[in-house]
């Protein structure tokens, strides 16, 4: 099977807002702990050590299961290492933190948009240690750093959006879906892989590496039309696409 997607670092599902029992919120100390744990793996990720990052993400859990960060530090760990089903575990958890977390919003805003001001803070050191040389992305080039970063601003822009939000339906931020959807297709679930990567475009249609993804998964299963326009759509959205995944799309067009 030919693949034209970009390594992985990913039907829109609305939940109802429901809050397990025993999620907490942790407290000052084990929260300082847990993101110090978090920093730490995610400067082995980027060193590419990735089983010794996947051990702090799973200690920054340990410490704080609500640390969205460390679930989706975790999941890029898995993927790096091809523990694709790892992968989809954890991103499944880290959908799971954020949809609690939206929950104890509608009774605590402060308390949860502190939370989040952090993770934003979080990442925005890592966007900065990037630009500036100190961490390199995994591989090192200035693409590969270029393409962190927009990631990374990606899931900012996911945690802005959710502070935003009012009550109602939780919808799953956009890069959690799409990195969902790479573990997937990774593992082989082509189906499941749609239905996350619709999703993710279903919370942001500007999301070009999702339309690429599903013009893939079009192709593969015999829809060129819906492949050609899926295209359109990551291109408008100024996503860099596979020359040979367009020559594919129309030659299973017949054009």
């Amino acid at each position: 099977m030919k693949s034209y997607l970009e390594p992985a670092t990913l039907l829109l599902i609305m939940l109802l807002t429901v809050v397990p029992a025993a999620a907490q919120l942790v407290d000052d100390a084990h929260r300082q702990q847990a993101l110090q744990r978090y920093r730490a793996g995610q400067e082995l990720l980027y060193s590419e050590q990735f089983e010794k990052a996947e051990q702090e993400f799973a200690a920054a859990i340990q410490l704080d299961p609500l640390l969205t960060l460390a679930h989706y530090g975790r999941g890029q760990a898995s993927m790096a290492l091809k523990r694709y089903s790892s992968a989809i575990q954890a991103f499944t958890k880290c959908r799971e933190a954020y949809q609690t977390l939206f929950g104890m919003r509608q009774s605590d805003v402060v308390s949860m948009d502190r939370r989040a001001d952090q993770e934003i803070r979080e990442l925005q050191d890592t966007i900065a240690a990037l630009q500036t040389g100190r961490v390199k992305g995994m591989g090192g080039s200035a693409g590969t750093v270029d393409s962190r970063v927009a990631q990374l601003e990606a899931r900012i822009r996911d945690l802005r959006q959710l502070r935003q939000v009012g009550t109602g339906r939780f919808e799953p931020p956009a890069e959690v879906s799409l990195a969902l959807g790479s573990a997937y297709y990774r593992s082989g679930s082509a189906a499941d892989a749609e239905r996350e990567w619709s999703a993710a475009i279903a919370a942001n249609p500007k999301l070009g590496e999702a339309h690429n993804n599903l013009a893939v998964v079009y192709l593969q299963t015999g829809r060129a039309n819906e492949a050609e326009e899926a295209i359109k759509n990551a291109k408008k959205a100024g996503f860099r696409v596979n020359p040979q995944l367009e020559k594919d799309i129309k030659k299973a067009k017949g054009s």
